[in-house]
């Protein structure tokens, strides 16, 4: 049966390999059929307990945004190869384990919406307060009020074309106003300065606590 608990946040990888289905043309594409091609993850083994956090560094094209977006089933891991607090993956309904995750990719999406839509994503009855205290965490909150209707300005078409940074801290900011028990950060602090990304690091380390 699904578990009905919430999730703690407990992960584990255990020998788990990894190639991206591919179309005939090489594509990849999600719910392709599997195709023979280049395995990105080969035999990866690691634990990370609830409440504890993970780096993982390497070249580009090592396979830390697969990992990642793994734990999201953004992609299917193969079976018994990655576990939540001991569980399965896919023992878990998606809906509850994507309500637990707060996933930053570092090529981010806003909608052409208010800023405050896009950070309450998800979290449709979040207070004021609790978008301010995400922006921020995110080192945000500044700039957005900054701009002529704050933020109720529109992102986007319809209003203010945001900088690559400010993109990146609003996806962080709309991640962590949903408290979750897994943080995945995917490279989004690239766009950010040195300065910024260690007041924001110091403030992860709080709400992360």
């Amino acid at each position: 049966a699904a578990p009905a608990e919430p999730v703690r946040g407990d992960i584990e990888f255990r020998h788990l390999n990894f190639t991206y289905p591919t179309l005939r043309n090489g594509d990849a594409k999600p719910g392709a059929r599997p195709e023979k091609g280049t395995q990105i993850l080969h035999d990866i083994s690691l634990h990370v307990s609830a409440g504890k956090t993970l780096a993982i560094v390497g070249p580009t094209g090592s396979g830390k945004s697969t990992l990642a977006a793994l734990i999201a089933r953004l992609w299917e891991a193969p079976p018994d190869a990655l576990f939540i607090d001991g569980r399965s993956i896919r023992a878990w309904p998606l809906a509850i384990l994507r309500q637990s995750i707060g996933f930053v990719p570092q090529d981010t999406f806003l909608f052409s919406e208010t800023i405050r839509e896009n950070i309450a994503l998800g979290v449709e009855s979040a207070a004021d307060d609790q978008i301010t205290g995400a922006a921020e965490v995110a080192s945000v909150a500044q700039e957005i009020t900054g701009f002529p209707s704050g933020f109720g300005t529109f992102v986007g078409e319809r209003g203010i074309t945001l900088s690559g940074g400010q993109k990146q801290r609003t996806a962080l900011a709309r991640a962590v106003l949903r408290d979750p028990r897994i943080l995945v950060l995917d490279d989004a602090l690239s766009s950010v300065d040195t300065d910024t990304e260690e007041r924001i690091l110091r403030s992860l380390k709080e709400v992360t606590r």
